[in-house]
């Protein structure tokens, strides 16, 4: 037993063991009172919530969508901008917009057949997304204009916490693990989650966040390096190129990472 102990300890801090990663502070931005999300993408466009209306600001225009039956969006994934994706829990509801925040698709997981209980979305390749299933508590690629599943995992009774995802791969953090899936639906990996509360990629790099601190997963070697940031309380964060962004809740701080 005591072995036992041991080498559990000792794997835990073999994982977190490598060399921490630098940041420097680049800039720290006032973000209006009521704003409960932001975000940039490769262009310099802003995007955020605010009184539950989605807004995008760029250098020459402003848009904004809003839809009062549904309320505030509950996730949003920008990742392809001309195919931004609100979903909205409560309402089992996902809402496509283009580039101009037009709306140009809808899906109703109530009232298609067969009916989908659904908990996390993210952008898929296409005209498609991966979300978790909790009915059949399977990951699926599904094309909401075809209403197919393209690829589905198998089952993962486990309780879904975060989803993030670019055109070939899929994370799904769980209360558990946290597992990586490729487009045809295979399994990549699954590792322990150890504390992890939210997860966020950037060409293919998985970014981690638990109490107020943000890791990058080092999938060659298996271990976890710690980023060194200042003492901020995290409500979101996102990186873009080589710069870590952490959103306050009243600042979004700036940070360039020394990778």
């Amino acid at each position: 037993m005591q072995k036992f102990i041991i080498l559990s300890l000792f794997l835990s801090t073999y994982m977190f063991s490598q060399e921490n990663i630098t940041t420097k502070p680049v800039d720290t931005i006032d973000i209006q009172t009521n704003t409960s999300w932001v975000n940039l993408d490769d262009f310099g466009t802003t995007y955020y919530i605010k009184e539950n209306i989605f807004y995008k600001l760029t250098e020459h225009n402003h848009f904004n969508y809003s839809n009062y039956q549904l309320g505030k969006p509950s996730t949003v994934n920008i990742f392809n901008p001309l195919k931004i994706n609100l979903f909205y829990e409560d309402f089992n509801t996902l809402i496509v917009l283009d580039n101009r925040l037009a709306e140009i698709f809808k899906v109703d997981f109530n009232t298609i057949q067969p009916y989908k209980n659904v908990s996390c979305v993210s952008t898929g390749n296409d005209n498609s997304v991966w979300l978790f299933n909790i009915n059949t508590q399977t990951l699926e690629l599904y094309d909401y204009k075809k209403n197919t599943i393209k690829a589905k995992s198998l089952p993962i009774e486990e309780q879904p916490i975060s989803i993030t995802s670019d055109f070939n791969f899929c994370w799904l953090l769980t209360t558990k693990h946290i597992y990586k899936y490729n487009y045809f639906g295979s399994l990549i990996y699954k590792i322990e989650n150890n504390g992890f509360e939210t997860i966020s990629q950037f060409n293919e790099k998985l970014y981690l966040a638990k109490q107020n601190k943000v890791y990058l997963y080092d999938e060659d070697h298996s271990n976890y390096r710690k980023i060194d940031t200042p003492n901020l309380l995290i409500k979101q964060f996102f990186v873009n190129h080589e710069t870590l962004y952490i959103y306050t809740g009243k600042t979004l701080n700036k940070l360039h990472l020394k990778l």
